[in-house]
């Protein structure tokens, strides 16, 4: 895996996950903390006997970008530490990140068959959001093309924006920022409180002048007051085709010299305007569809 495709520390979420599957408090899943009784509480799967194995596949059920393939070895390893029971061995059979086909078989598994069921949900469940994100991620930026870059925006479902943000990573597609710490936002709200878009860029310099800045702008106007202040980036919320295209020309003849002033568009950006957008020239658009993507459906069935 490329350190672009670099996996989020994931063992307090799949702890948590695995939890809520089995009914069972998050301390029950450390090493050894289980033991066979945490088994016991996939009460289907307590039909089994003991020693029954279990060999399968992971198919895909549609066209997707696969994505979350390290997601199930954790799943499996964690599970099997907990209970003290033999390691799932999980040997994948494409690439994070690979494109396949529908009924494509993305990876094997064989194990105890008590443990493969009992994690056999929650594994799924990361390889299907995850992959319904990295595919959702390259068919935007493929329709965009090469010039116009697709970033995801911090609408994610709570708890799983890091790894929404890997699936962006992983479909091709580019991350915005991580959250409130890692860039400033300067919004409408901002800028009537610090009295305008120059003092507001000013005021962010100042205040953190190692992160970029980013200026939301309702107007070709702000946009030319924001790049002409130092701004970073202007993102131009909500604005027709034609005042983008407008807006872009007004950011570049404001843009200081030797300065360097992205653009962004967001706000109505959909799948189909794409094409329109990047004909105006804008660097960059945002959208929420990315990581709130509907799901890839996997299965697993039992290998011959």
């Amino acid at each position: 895996m490329t350190r672009r495709h670099a996996l989020p520390e994931t063992r307090d979420l799949v702890a948590a996950a695995l939890a809520e599957d089995l009914g069972v408090p998050v301390s029950a899943l450390a090493p050894g903390a289980g033991g066979m009784g945490l088994l016991a509480r996939d009460v289907t799967g307590s039909l089994l006997s003991d020693g029954a194995s279990f060999a399968g596949v992971v198919r895909a059920r549609s066209s997707a970008v696969v994505c979350g393939l390290p997601l199930v070895q954790h799943v499996y390893a964690m599970l099997a530490a907990a209970t003290g029971e033999r390691a799932v061995e999980v040997f994948p059979l494409v690439a994070e990140g690979a494109g396949v086909a529908a009924g494509a078989d993305v990876l094997e598994l064989e194990g105890p068959a008590r443990v493969v069921l009992a994690g056999e949900r929650t594994a799924l469940d990361f390889l299907m959001v995850l992959s319904g994100i990295a595919s959702a991620a390259a068919a935007w930026q493929a329709a965009a093309g090469d010039r116009m870059a697709v970033c995801d925006t911090r609408k994610t479902v709570p708890g799983l924006r890091a790894l929404s943000k890997y699936a962006v990573r992983v479909g091709g597609a580019t991350n915005h920022r991580a959250g409130l710490f890692d860039m400033v936002l300067v919004k409408d709200n901002h800028i009537a409180a610090l009295g305008g878009v120059g003092k507001a860029v000013e005021a962010a310099r100042r205040a953190v002048p190692t992160l970029q800045v980013e200026v939301e702008v309702e107007t070709i106007g702000q946009a030319a007051s924001a790049a002409r202040s130092g701004a970073d980036m202007v993102l131009l919320d909500n604005m027709d085709d034609e005042t983008i295209a407008a807006a872009v020309r007004a950011v570049r003849a404001a843009t200081p010299a030797g300065r360097t002033c992205l653009t962004e568009a967001s706000g109505g950006v959909t799948f189909d305007r794409l094409q329109a957008l990047a004909g105006t020239g804008v660097d960059r658009v945002s959208a929420s569809a990315l990581t709130l993507a509907p799901p890839v459906d996997f299965g697993l069935d039992e290998r011959p």
